[in-house]
């Protein structure tokens, strides 16, 4: 069950350089919305894309009256038409559909935010959250991004990659997010290491300053990642020693649960 390459959701400017076909026009004007851009106006859509603003006008138009986006005082948001179709994903779907009940166990005995996340590149793509009123304050939103490097859904998935994937990983710069992030590779390597011999992967503080996670990785019959849980909170409120098994037993469950489905 693959789940690498190119995700519903993914998000970022487009190229400076416009495609040349209309489709790959219109998918650049979609790809435009962000994290930090999930409203923008007519012309900064067309800057975002490098498109002409008679042709971003036209585009974004047609795109509102197919309901891929949504337009409403001098406004452009992505429509509920794209959410419709990423719920279609047949992969994403499948994985939503056996892991939740899990995460809603892991959710009720920890009263933590519990993820669900996939690789996608050296990124990790939140694709499920699970949390109440109480929760922590956390950067993590369901299709939002990290760097893998930084958090406990991405180590337990790096960690089983192929040696050689892993490799092109710690050639790269690796940004930090905060002081705790590790960016030396020969430390990344030791970790994932660890993690490989653990079963389950942390956050201290990598991607927020105060917020912890235990992450555990979930494989297929080769033990390849297709995805990773975890329980994230307050770093006092993350007990690593008592979380660890809960958050590898559940995502196991999730494996054996994937196993039912057609490949």
């Amino acid at each position: 069950m693959a789940l690498s390459g190119a995700l519903p959701g993914a998000a970022g400017p487009a190229a400076a350089t416009p495609p040349p076909s209309v489709l790959g026009r219109a998918f650049a004007v979609l790809g435009a919305f962000g994290p930090a851009a999930s409203q923008l106006t007519l012309s900064e859509l067309a800057a975002r894309t490098g498109l002409a603003l008679s042709t971003t006008h036209r585009l974004a138009h047609e795109l509102v009256r197919l309901g891929a986006l949504e337009h409403a005082d001098g406004w452009f948001y992505p429509g509920m038409r794209l959410f419709e179709l990423a719920q279609l994903t047949r992969p994403l779907a499948q994985l939503r559909q056996a892991a939740l009940p899990f995460m809603e166990d892991l959710y009720e005995a920890t009263h933590q935010i519990v993820n669900l996340g996939v690789l996608d590149g050296f990124e990790v793509v939140y694709i499920e959250k699970i949390s109440g009123h109480q929760a922590a304050d956390v950067p993590s939103r369901t299709g939002g991004r990290f760097p893998a490097h930084c958090t406990g859904l991405g180590k337990a998935q790096l960690a089983f990659l192929p040696p050689a994937r892993r490799e092109e990983l710690l050639a790269q710069s690796l940004a930090a997010r905060t002081r705790h992030s590790i960016t030396d590779s020969g430390r990344l390597r030791r970790e994932l290491e660890i993690v490989a011999e653990r079963g389950a992967a942390y956050d201290r503080e990598e991607v927020e300053p105060g917020i912890a996670c235990v992450a555990a990785p979930i494989l297929d019959r080769s033990r390849q990642p297709i995805a990773a849980l975890s329980v994230t909170g307050t770093v006092s409120r993350i007990n690593r020693l008592t979380l660890t098994p809960a958050v590898r037993t559940a995502a196991l469950g999730v494996a054996r649960a994937l196993q039912r489905y057609p490949r």
